[in-house]
């Protein structure tokens, strides 16, 4: 091992220590567990982690250092090549920073598909049921809720998938076992052997196609809002609305008027604009069924989201390169690998 090189932990490893303190063969490790980010901006500023190869930014990591915006990408010490995030969304990182700066990011989208695709249906099969009302109902001893209303069967729906990565497509398997159609959309078509039978729509036709629309695409500046009034206009009258992405994917104040108008007929969603606030209009809506973003909270999904974040650390350390890494910068890193052959 050379001494020089170093690993970063921010934040807690739960599920993972023993394979953490693992890595210890190849590089000394370093931990940021608690702290402010004032502190964290003056440890990297007094040299503490100069030596840092790689750095684990855990799921805590945000409340611990605040994002890893263009301020804090630019103090990092020059001996950073690798960020290993835990998570599959990583919008709180400047990704067009890090590539300036040749340092590059990793996220977990492999080992959240199949707890998240869970999730949707959850949280699907609760929307066409319009499921708050009983439950709530019911615990009060207002037996089914004195707002009650039939529901409606997921057979025979077209369900609208925007985002057929690793999780759309675990939600289309699903989803197929209730006998529903799938559609998509994705900024190019799938190869034939991955859409399992799904069709492939331009953005339009999935908006006007759907019976149900679920949103799982990755957060960025060209998908924040990208379902909005205009889209709700083009949408069937009484769509049902799934998101386990992302809150900023949907404009929420134009899903409250949508909702209210009938135009939705309800919604399941477990990520919101501005988490942990969420619209009022959803709270009070009884058709919406809320959860607090849980997508991946399982402990056997926590663990291999660990796990993963550590492999991509240790292939990155080992000088493999990482295994995970984000969209925006895989295709530039496997074009400067080919131009060193």
């Amino acid at each position: 091992m050379s001494s020089s090189k170093s690993a970063l932990l921010i934040g807690k490893i739960s599920h993972a220590r023993k394979e953490w303190e693992a890595l210890g063969s190849l590089a000394k490790l370093k931990e940021y567990g608690t702290g402010s980010r004032e502190q964290f901006l003056s440890k990297l500023k007094s040299g503490e982690y100069d030596g840092v190869v790689g750095i684990y930014r855990s799921n805590e990591s945000t409340s611990v250092t605040g994002p890893f915006n263009q301020e804090l990408v630019q103090a990092l010490p020059k001996s950073i090549r690798y960020i290993t995030h835990n998570g599959a969304g990583y919008d709180n990182i400047d990704v067009s920073a890090c590539t300036e700066r040749n340092i590059e990011i990793s996220s977990t989208p492999i080992a959240v598909n199949e707890a998240t695709a869970d999730v949707a249906i959850f949280l699907m099969l609760g929307a066409l049921r319009r499921v708050t009302i009983p439950f709530q109902g019911v615990r009060k001893g207002d037996w089914r809720g004195k707002s009650f209303q039939l529901g409606h069967d997921p057979k025979k729906k077209v369900l609208g998938i925007l985002g057929m990565g690793g999780i759309g497509q675990a939600v289309a398997q699903r989803a197929k076992a209730f006998g529903m159609d799938i559609h998509y959309h994705n900024r190019k078509r799938l190869p034939e052997s991955e859409e399992q039978g799904a069709k492939y729509v331009s953005f339009d036709e999935l908006l006007k196609t759907s019976d149900v629309l679920s949103m799982n695409l990755a957060l960025n500046a060209s998908t924040k809002h990208i379902i909005s009034k205009p889209q709700f206009d083009q949408m069937k009258d009484g769509v049902v609305i799934i998101n386990t992405a992302r809150g900023p994917i949907i404009d929420e104040a134009a899903l409250v008027d949508a909702l209210a108008s009938g135009k939705v007929f309800s919604a399941g969603l477990d990520v919101f604009e501005e988490e942990p606030k969420i619209h009022p209009g959803l709270v009070e809506n009884e058709n919406v069924v809320l959860l607090p973003h849980i997508g991946t909270a399982t402990w056997e999904t926590q663990k291999d989201m660990e796990l993963l974040v550590l492999e991509n650390l240790k292939s990155a350390i080992e000088g493999k390169g990482l295994i995970t890494q984000v969209p925006e910068q895989k295709k530039q890193s496997q074009q400067r690998v080919k131009s060193r052959m």
